[in-house]
């Protein structure tokens, strides 16, 4: 075990008995576990936690998201089990990332079995459109100006590859990038995101440089596609709350 991850698991351990919370899961996300960290990356934790079964029958409910350890190296923040199952039963595409990250810091039983009823929630649709999102949002804030952040090229690009992957499996899209990369995708592009991706592992987080045509085309072609498809898909039907209030009662 690195240092690194000692100290997160010591931190994990240290939330756990201060705020007296039980950790069901605990994953690394962001550029780490997309593969392609800078040199400076920081490490962004997320995990979720249950309290016991009393703090949930309290008119003043304590607040469902815990933010522990925020400094140049350690980002580490968590929500309830409450939030998380809702947020399933949304198909929030946030939560099913943390649930397939490569970099687990703790694992548990219980969190296992939730995942598995979570898995029937899944909605192509609204996991495309959310992953549709991010990725117009980083296009439209950051990747406008003569000299961009290749940082954000990813936080566009991967979102887009992760809609691909989507459409066509009907499942959960990988978290590693080099696996969204096993999509069917024009030599010249394929060429060109790799270049982007050696340079990427060698800049600061804060570096810039001059945009990239062909990526900077495959981004804008492909936001103008997606909405178009994302808006003609049909709705999925998804079951009701039932599976999830069985799976957070097994709990407390």
């Amino acid at each position: 075990m690195t240092d690194q991850k000692e100290r997160i698991v010591r931190e994990l351990e240290s939330l756990s008995r201060t705020m007296g919370v039980k950790v069901l899961y605990a994953v690394e996300s962001g550029s780490r576990a997309w593969g392609f960290a800078s040199p400076d990356s920081d490490y962004d934790v997320r995990f979720i936690y249950v309290r016991e079964k009393e703090d949930y029958l309290r008119l003043d409910m304590p607040k469902d998201v815990i933010e522990w350890c925020l400094d140049d190296v350690l980002d580490i923040n968590g929500w309830d089990l409450k939030k998380a199952l809702f947020q399933f039963h949304r198909s929030n595409a946030v939560l099913f990332e943390w649930s397939n990250s490569p970099i687990i810091y703790k694992n548990t039983e219980e969190w296992k079995k939730i995942y598995e009823t979570a898995k029937g929630y899944f909605s192509v649709k609204a996991a495309s459109y959310q992953y549709y999102g991010v990725a117009n949002s980083t296009w439209k804030q950051y990747l406008q100006e003569p000299e961009v952040s290749y940082k954000k090229y990813f936080y566009a690009l991967r979102p887009l590859l992760a809609c691909r992957y989507i459409q066509e499996k009907k499942c959960p899209p990988p978290v590693a990038f080099d696996q969204l990369m096993t999509l069917s995708l024009p030599e010249y592009l394929r060429e060109s995101i790799e270049f982007l991706l050696d340079q990427k592992k060698k800049m600061r987080e804060k570096e810039t440089k001059k945009p990239i045509p062909v990526i900077h085309d495959f981004i804008a072609q492909e936001l103008i596609w997606q909405k178009e498809h994302i808006s003609a898909m049909k709705e999925e039907e998804r079951p009701g709350w039932e599976m999830l209030n069985q799976a957070f009662l097994s709990i407390l």
